[in-house]
């Protein structure tokens, strides 16, 4: 059961309903976000709602089944909207667009990247300055320095930005430099590191996990949720299965199984999905097909010459041409989801 509260519930009307829930044998555990208040009320017993939803300060009460109660559609049917200032926001009607490199490499490429996305109307730019990779000799990014030539050259042309945190101690560091934190697929099951995003007022892109279940990470969203944070955005970004024709497997199944369950917006990262470039696009096009609010793709100037993920970067040519198909794909969507 999940319990909204009315904005000025006092502290008496409090005490009141937790005293109630107690006494129908479910546990009340309190949440507040930037957005509202609420009670999230475990337990077995049948109840009657009305005992609660009629009691003074409570705003609406809904019985929600799924073990992740704050994200979960039964209580929401409205997909969440993400402001992110000047009239930009994520939401369902409107498709976002993200593109950039794997890894921020130097304030060259962010000028030539910013100015590419500016020409094509993105507003949404995304790039690793801390890199989790497999080899602990690869390159791992230019750290917050790079965030800060980054963050500049964006804030200048009113591009937002989306980068990886990987750990509590750097979200105190990047966090004026952000726009979007993103937790990527190694993260996806931190606890600590999600705890302490839901108490930052900043969206969350969390990412799968590469051999995480949907309902793992509707888990992990639910950390962030009930921590304070209620802008979270789901990404689909490719499983590990046998499969070892392409990096990962796009789970394209996973986009309108989020949509139904969750009234989060679901993004989709084709380029991390099927790690080959010549397939970038196609898994694109599909994933707005399967209704995703947005997609993740990487980018580069020259991918042969990227200091990471080059084989899943589209090049600029490659990244306009495609640009072009997904608006035209997302036209056509909207068309037959308003026939």
């Amino acid at each position: 059961m999940l319990i909204q509260l009315t904005e000025n519930c006092s502290g008496q009307e409090l005490q009141e309903i937790y005293a109630v829930v107690k006494g129908i044998g479910y546990k009340p555990s309190p949440v507040k976000t930037q957005f509202g208040s609420y009670i999230i009320c475990t337990g077995k017993a049948r109840v009657d709602i009305r005992l609660v939803g009629n009691l003074a300060g409570v705003r609406d009460v809904h019985v929600v089944s799924d073990p992740s109660k704050l994200v979960s559609r039964l209580w929401k049917v409205n997909t969440t909207e993400i402001p992110l200032g000047d009239d930009m926001k994520i939401s369902r009607n409107r498709f976002t667009i993200g593109m950039g490199p794997c890894s921020i490499e130097n304030e060259e490429q962010v000028v030539q990247m910013v100015t590419f996305l500016k020409k094509n109307g993105i507003q949404l730019m995304r790039g690793g300055i801390f890199k989790p990779r497999s080899s602990p000799y690869s390159f791992r990014g230019l750290g917050i320095d790079g965030l800060k030539i980054f963050s500049e050259h964006c804030r200048a042309n009113g591009i937002r930005i989306v980068s990886e945190v990987m750990q509590v101690s750097q979200i105190g560091e990047m966090h004026d430099y952000v726009d979007i934190f993103q937790v990527g697929t190694r993260n996806s099951q931190n606890f600590n590191l999600l705890d302490e995003l839901g108490r930052v007022d900043k969206p969350v892109l969390l990412k799968r996990g590469m051999s995480s279940t949907l309902d793992e990470l509707l888990a992990s969203a639910e950390y962030i949720f009930s921590n304070g944070n209620e802008k979270i955005i789901l990404c689909e970004r490719g499983i590990r299965t046998f499969e070892k024709a392409y990096r990962n497997t796009l789970d394209l199944n996973a986009i309108p199984y989020l949509k139904e369950k969750s009234h989060l917006p679901v993004f989709s990262d084709p380029s991390h999905g099927v790690g080959v470039r010549a397939y970038v696009e196609a898994m694109a096009l599909a994933s707005v097909m399967a209704g995703a609010d947005g997609l993740l793709m990487e980018i580069h100037e020259t991918p042969e010459r990227a200091i990471s993920d080059g084989d899943q970067s589209l090049n600029l040519m490659e990244a306009e041409r495609a640009i072009h198909r997904i608006r035209e794909t997302v036209r056509f969507r909207d068309g037959l989801n308003h026939a």
